[in-house]
């Protein structure tokens, strides 16, 4: 009976080491490393590499709500994420894009940030709007990644083209078995040199959440996340954070997810996790 009890407890302790913890220190593992990554490429510097696995690279007139974001620390480095424009005077973003910590609680704090729409480049181009004034949802964990939303309070943007609002799902769709757009600024590859500043899109297949709790450690995966495939050939990356999943084309499009985590490696398979639009959208409309 003890034996087979300790064969029992190792193959429990076994199936759960292989669940994987998403990468909760953000800006040190990898806004930082993007962003220096984009801005030697932009200033010239010769590398490989790109963004959104197996997407497209896409003009600076598509996903018109997708704002590059470039958030200066409080330590003065910087670091890059992305988001949604809501309204001509607010956008939406992970929280982590604005706070994150290290396994030594070490946090990371945004003290400015600087919006780019309207652009396929991050450090060039576009319209750009600087602020300091974001409010991360109250409940916000920064070990769990639990409640990672943001709303960014700037100035009026002007929608045209090339710039325009994207609603927010409301509503009890889980929307699995859906095909969604994220779209953002990450890496393309495992390859954390890859640094092709062009912004990308990607179809990806919305899942259940019981599948993606296979892969992650027990408790991340709560019923505020939303979850897709990425075994279809692309994969939201590292460096996309805070940006759009959507359905719907043109004045249509439908916000229902906020890229919050993922592995760090975006071309083996493993799903990756938003904020589910449909449970924050209360609190998101009671900031504008």
């Amino acid at each position: 009976m003890k034996s087979c009890l300790l064969i029992l407890l190792v193959a429990v302790a076994a199936a759960a080491a292989e669940r994987l913890w998403p990468e909760y220190n953000y800006h040190e593992a990898i806004g930082i490393p993007r962003f220096e990554a984009i801005k030697r490429f932009e200033e010239g510097t010769d590398f490989d590499g790109g963004r959104i696995w197996g997407g497209q690279a896409v003009g600076a007139g598509a996903q018109p709500h997708l704002g590059g974001l470039i958030i200066t620390l409080t330590n003065n480095r910087q670091a890059t994420c992305g988001s949604s424009l809501i309204s001509n005077t607010r956008s939406v973003t992970a929280a982590h894009c604005w706070r994150s910590r290290n396994a030594q609680g070490v946090v990371s704090q945004g003290r400015t940030l600087t919006l780019v729409w309207a652009s396929n480049r991050l450090m060039s181009g576009g319209t750009r709007m600087a602020t300091t004034n974001v409010v991360m949802h109250p409940q916000y964990d920064m070990t769990w990644l639990h409640n990672d939303v943001a709303v960014i309070r700037h100035n009026h943007v002007n929608f045209n083209n090339n710039i325009n609002r994207i609603a927010l799902a409301t509503g009890s769709n889980s929307y699995a078995g859906t095909w969604a757009v994220a779209a953002g600024f990450g890496r393309t590859n495992d390859n954390w040199s890859s640094p092709n500043p062009d912004k990308r899109q990607a179809n990806l297949l919305v899942i259940t959440n019981a599948v993606c709790d296979d892969t992650f450690q027990t408790g991340v995966v709560i019923s505020s996340t939303l979850c897709v495939s990425t075994t279809h050939g692309s994969s939201t990356c590292p460096g996309d954070s805070g940006g759009p999943l959507a359905i719907g084309s043109g004045n249509n499009r439908i916000l229902i997810g906020i890229t919050s985590f993922g592995t760090q490696w975006c071309t083996r398979g493993f799903p990756a996790g938003f904020a589910r639009v449909t449970s924050f959208a209360s609190w998101i409309q009671g900031q504008m």
